[in-house]
């Protein structure tokens, strides 16, 4: 028999927000673990928790802690995972095993969905989501993101997907899959880094109020899956589309010199990225997820005041 909630610890604050109907909103753990470096990673991953309190709504940063499914971790906890020490990298293949060793491990987007639902948590903030990697016709290696926005209702505001993908291929397997992508104040689908690919979203919505409609809409009509909020990188921080194509193509040259693939890949090439930008996609990075956590706090709140 299913029993999900016999494996999950909720912290007081998300206990008490989601059986009093707040809003709640779910951050990631991989960013502390397998993100920024320490102690950059500890101070954003707490920057973030404020700033969705700042919007009125409750955080719920989620992860693993020896096998117990932790949503809303403790300074302790987040302090452990952004030293970064046998911190297992958690997504929908390893998210059982990883419980039932009563193991670390930090939640992917595809992973922390998985444990918002769970919990009953609709929104979820992140950075970017993972996709369709360049090559993958030949290495089939597409990110498990993609099939769990297909299958778990979890709203995910994010800057669209990392530029080190294949941004139309992307798209066309969230289009197969019926996952909706809502720009927020926006005709095209951002870049992570940049606010603009050259690529088209579903529709330009104006408001969290409207975002928070359409989610309740697609409930009452029955629809699965969840959704992309593409949200841009505010424009103080956007960089220059060309200048971060340029530092990608050497860092998959040097990727593809090294024998790095798999699992390994993403991390290797944001942080070698983040070498050759001289740390200029470090400030974007921060600059993009705190953005992203303010939308969907008012999302959140906008969510849980409609009747509708």
């Amino acid at each position: 028999m299913t029993d999900p909630a016999r494996y999950l610890d909720l912290s007081t604050s998300v206990g008490a927000a989601l059986a009093g109907k707040q809003p709640v909103v779910a951050l990631e753990s991989t960013i502390i673990s397998h993100g920024l470096p320490y102690p950059m990673n500890r101070d954003l991953a707490l920057l973030l928790e404020q700033t969705v309190r700042d919007e009125g709504a409750v955080p719920a940063t989620i992860g693993i802690c020896k096998g117990r499914i932790k949503v809303g971790m403790n300074a302790t906890e987040i302090e452990k995972f952004a030293e970064g020490k046998d911190i297992a990298k958690v997504s929908r293949r390893d998210f059982a095993t990883i419980v039932a060793l009563e193991q670390d491990g930090a939640t992917t987007v595809s992973g922390t969905m998985i444990a918002a639902h769970m919990a009953g948590i609709r929104i979820f903030a992140t950075g970017g989501i993972g996709g369709v990697h360049r090559g993958a016709e030949h290495s089939l290696d597409i990110s498990a993101d993609l099939m769990e926005l297909a299958r778990t209702p979890v709203a995910v505001v994010c800057a669209g997907a990392k530029s080190i993908l294949d941004l139309p291929k992307t798209l066309e397997v969230l289009e197969t899959n019926g996952v909706p992508v809502l720009g927020y104040r926006t005709d095209t689908f951002p870049a992570f880094h940049t606010a603009d690919s050259g690529l088209a979203v579903d529709i330009n919505v104006a408001s969290a109020d409207a975002l928070a409609h359409i989610l309740k809409t697609r409930e009452a009509l029955g629809f699965s899956g969840g959704e992309i909020i593409a949200n841009p990188i505010p424009q103080e921080f956007a960089m220059d589309k060309s200048e971060v194509d340029g530092w990608i193509e050497t860092a998959l040259e040097n990727a593809g010199a090294e024998g790095i693939t798999g699992k390994a890949m993403t991390p290797y090439l944001l942080a070698k990225i983040a070498e050759l930008s001289d740390g200029k996609t470090i400030t974007a990075n921060k600059a993009l997820i705190l953005n992203n956590a303010r939308l969907a706090a008012k999302i959140a709140v906008a969510y849980c005041s409609s009747s509708s």
